[in-house]
């Protein structure tokens, strides 16, 4: 039990870190010593830099995934509803843990060939959130419009926060609590207004 305890801590410090100081300026041994480990220790259970990133990501996009998920089930019937609510669990967690918007960062950096775990684990919860639009759009629930253009934009904007904060600063944004929840009301009125029939 302990062990699995430390292989969780070394995937929360890196996760930080990798967020708060980029993929590059974190050192293994840094991640050790945060954790309070040797760095045998952390290789023991992650062998090299790229395997801990690699488990990082994969970490970070199941919890968003059972996030969302759970977030869709206990929202209402009602289409705006449940957008509301994704938006509300996408952003939750950056709210209580900034440093995963600068995971988000960090990704967009990436190489190609590091960065396909993007597409191979959210592609399918993108997929599954088009199909829904879709159905919904159908069925009259909310205005027709391209579905997978409306979770690009959403998706731009969120990961936008991340990536772009630099941007954002000339358009007056600062990157804060009160301001991302600011930022996340925006994207609900604008989804609103965007699929509302």
């Amino acid at each position: 039990m302990a062990e699995t305890g430390t292989r969780e801590r070394i995937l929360t410090a890196a996760t930080d870190l990798f967020g708060m100081r980029g993929v590059e300026a974190v050192s293994l041994d840094a991640i050790a010593a945060e954790v309070g480990v040797r760095k045998q220790t952390l290789l023991y259970w992650f062998p090299s830099k790229d395997e801990l990133l690699a488990s990082v990501l994969a970490s970070t996009a199941a919890e968003l995934t059972v996030v969302i998920e759970a977030a869709v089930r206990a929202a209402p019937d009602d289409p705006l509803a449940k957008v509301d609510a994704v938006v509300l669990a996408v952003f939750r967690p950056a709210v209580r843990r900034p440093a995963l918007l600068g995971l988000v960062r960090e990704v967009s950096r990436l190489p190609a060939s590091q960065s396909e775990w993007l597409r191979t684990t959210m592609g399918p919860l993108a997929e599954r959130a088009a199909d829904w639009l879709t159905k919904e759009m159908a069925a009259g629930r909310v205005r027709q419009a391209d579905p997978r253009l409306v979770i690009a934009l959403a998706t731009a904007t969120v990961t936008g926060i991340a990536t772009e904060p630099d941007l954002l600063r000339v358009t007056g944004w600062h990157p804060s609590v009160a301001e991302l929840r600011r930022l996340r009301d925006e994207l609900r009125a604008f989804l609103h207004a965007a699929l509302a029939p």
